[in-house]
């Protein structure tokens, strides 16, 4: 099975592809945007999907499954991811997985036997999007929560991985979680687990294909008067 995998949740672009038939473990790619800047997600996506199929000297018509992170995270990006997710496989007649995004963090980091791994996303508005597990079984349903809540949620001794780990560091190290230094690649989310454990799911129809955006839109319609 060809697995081609991307996330669009955080301010990342990352894109990988798995040939189970194939040499080696797969090949990801990654944009990261300079800081200030905006997510590359829209003019990024594409060119880094074609250059990891490239690699392996495959095209979108070889592909088999298309998984896609669906969140939480930023609102735009996983409309773009999962958009873009339904195109390919419309295109390529490929089975379409959503993967959590917050689990694929988590799966990366598998702690120590018997240590629990906390992913926090940064979901802005003095929030974070955090969830919960251990031995690669969930222990906390993903939330959206204040940092300062962390504590209430988890132990002492956590594992705590992602951009919202770094960005409230102090308030989840309070906690008794620890934290990765800044730079280190625990924060990062990975395409090449996000087609792993796509392998392991039950596709899904196009429109079943949804975003878990956890709470509202920072920007809505404005409800008519009744």
């Amino acid at each position: 099975m060809i697995v081609l995998g991307f996330d669009t949740a955080t301010p990342a672009t990352v894109v990988a592809v798995v040939d189970d038939g194939g040499p080696g473990a797969g090949v990801e790619r990654r944009h990261e945007p300079v800081p200030g800047a905006r997510p590359g997600h829209a003019s990024q996506l594409l060119v880094l999907a074609r250059q990891a199929l490239a690699k392996l000297e495959l095209t979108f018509a070889d592909v088999d499954r298309i998984a896609v992170g669906v969140g939480p995270g930023g609102f735009t990006g996983l409309r773009i991811g999962v958009a873009t997710a339904r195109a390919l496989a419309q295109a390529a007649g490929a089975e379409l997985v959503g993967v959590g995004t917050l689990e694929a963090l988590a799966r990366t980091n598998a702690g120590a036997r018997g240590q629990g791994v906390l992913a926090v996303v940064d979901a802005r508005r003095g929030e974070v999007f955090a969830g919960g597990w251990r031995g690669g079984e969930r222990v906390l349903a993903p939330v959206a929560v204040a940092p300062s809540r962390i504590g209430e949620l988890v132990e002492p001794g956590w594992l705590s991985v992602g951009d919202g780990a770094v960005r409230f560091r102090d308030d989840l190290e309070r906690a008794g979680c620890v934290v990765p230094a800044a730079d280190s690649h625990h924060h990062l989310v990975s395409a090449l687990v996000i087609c792993r454990l796509a392998r392991d799911l039950p596709p899904v129809l196009d429109l079943d294909l949804v975003p878990d955006y956890l709470r509202e839109p920072d920007a809505v319609r404005p409800k008519r008067p009744s």
